[in-house]
């Protein structure tokens, strides 16, 4: 196999060289690196990028993911390297530990790579233009987002600067930008990765998942992530099936339901044309589909923001200046007032527009008087949206949507409306209050030549499903080939 394009090649492809000798962990890191070279001063995928420094180069050949490299967002935590969730106020922070997914990779034999990749800070985003290293760029069209929160790691993969990556998704982080970057992204269950060493944004949302070229390396990657951990109380103890198994399966007789409520007004016509070509195809290879609804799907963008922003106020209140991150200089007299200037020069100086916005909105969320007017609510309306999914999964196997509803757009196009922001994630967020897994997959190209995502969502636990029939579309479709000529 020549050396010089291993950037681009699969986990599966790139591991049948390392067993027969043909490459090295090495050759893969320098093939990587020469890439992000050329194309990462317009890219940005990275962060504090100096070159792609690996902790770990000889591959140990009993190992199942011997010398394959892998990419993390920067809000997993990997022992002695700089992760700061792409914010000022944890500059310089490096954590005395690795996630568990981390240790996990390793004890597979992968290598992880020291350099971070880009995100919106505290996964506060859907366009990683809030990284206070600045934005990430499409490869498909560099005036355009990648996505967010975790933009870097789609971006890294969809550039060939990396092979695999990691991302975390709290309402589509993973998914809204693989389906920008046209590559895979899978949100699994909540409870089925361990979240412990990723740091949190909102704790009952958050999950770790993979990033990847194909769907066959998404599903291998899961193997090795999932599972117990009794340093996360919310990981749950039920047993992971190997899910490249679930490769190669017939999907005649599948039935997958078509929810009314993701195919209205706001929906991009190009991505709705090119959706229903898509649920054509899986018709063609034997699915059964009828349409649905899910009554409560209008609630669930403020049900998300009131929810999700009330955990975001109470896990970045750690963030203070006091024990790791930045520590501003205090200039009061008097010790008392020292600590409480010190405090909000910190998080002040810290702490970019959209963290403040939403630390805000959580506070007042949980304040006196407002608590049961919102929270509480919400936490209620949480509820109903997961019974619609309940209802539906009783009788269907799965559920087809779009991931966004629209393609990437320019960089700078929302910076100024948080609300037509937050709207970018509208398909994705059911998955992340209902907690079910959910993955992307590209499904065609629009005029302009940007990828746009299929949603496929399953039953709890049932990321076999989802893997069945992203797999066998994939095998059918010629999306996930394409390549951006950058």
């Amino acid at each position: 196999m020549p050396t010089s394009d291993l950037n681009t090649k699969t986990v599966v492809q790139l591991r049948s060289s390392l067993v027969s000798g043909d490459i090295r962990c090495s050759d893969i890191i320098t093939s990587l690196e020469e890439k992000a070279r050329r194309t990462e001063a317009e890219v940005k995928a990275y962060v504090r990028f100096d070159g792609l420094k690996a902790s770990i180069y000889a591959p140990q050949d009993d190992k199942p993911l011997s010398g394959i490299p892998v990419s993390v967002k920067d809000n997993i935590c990997t022992e002695g390297e700089n992760t700061e969730c792409c914010s000022k106020v944890l500059a310089g922070f490096q954590p005395p530990y690795d996630a568990t997914v981390i240790k996990k990779l390793r004890e597979a034999g992968a290598v992880i790579l020291g350099t971070k990749t880009n995100m919106d800070e505290f996964a506060f985003g859907s366009s990683t233009e809030n990284s206070c290293f600045g934005p990430s760029h499409n490869p498909w069209d560099l005036d355009r987002v990648v996505g967010g929160s975790s933009g870097g790691s789609a971006a890294a993969v969809a550039s060939d600067e990396a092979i695999i990556a990691l991302g975390s998704d709290t309402g589509g982080s993973i998914r809204q930008p693989a389906s920008f970057c046209g590559v895979v992204g899978l949100k699994p269950t909540y409870g089925r990765v361990s979240r412990y060493g990723l740091i949190a944004f909102a704790s009952s949302l958050d999950q770790i998942g993979p990033i990847t070229k194909d769907v066959g390396d998404c599903a291998l990657c899961m193997n090795f992530i999932s599972g117990r951990d009794p340093h996360d109380s919310t990981c749950a103890e039920i047993e992971v099936p190997d899910y490249t198994k679930s490769l190669g399966e017939d999907i005649k007789g599948v039935k997958a339901a078509i929810p009314k409520e993701y195919f209205v007004e706001g929906l991009d016509p190009q991505v709705k044309s090119i959706l229903y070509e898509a649920i054509n195809k899986l018709k063609g290879l034997g699915v059964d589909i009828a349409s649905v609804s899910l009554p409560h799907t209008e609630y669930a963008v403020p049900v998300y923001y009131i929810i999700a922003t009330a955990e975001a106020s109470s896990n970045l209140s750690r963030f203070d200046g006091v024990q790791y991150g930045l520590r501003a200089e205090d200039k009061e007299q008097g010790a008392g007032n020292r600590l409480v200037s010190m405090y909000k020069k910190t998080r002040g100086e810290g702490f970019g527009d959209e963290a403040k916005r939403r630390v805000l909105l959580g506070t007042f969320s949980l304040s006196h008087g407002y608590y049961d007017a919102y929270y509480l609510r919400a936490l209620k309306v949480r509820t109903l949206i997961k019974n619609d999914f309940g209802a539906v999964f009783g009788d269907y196997d799965c559920i087809i949507t779009p991931t966004s509803p629209s393609v990437a757009f320019r960089i700078g196009e929302k910076s100024n409306d948080p609300l037509k922001m937050y709207l970018s994630d509208i398909y994705t967020i059911s998955a992340n209050l209902a907690g079910i897994p959910a993955i992307s997959v590209p499904c065609g190209f629009t005029k302009e030549g940007l990828p746009v995502g299929l949603q496929i969502l399953a039953k709890p636990f049932d990321e076999s499903t989802l893997f069945k029939i992203a797999y066998a579309y994939e095998q059918s479709t010629p999306w996930h080939k394409m390549k951006a000529k950058i």
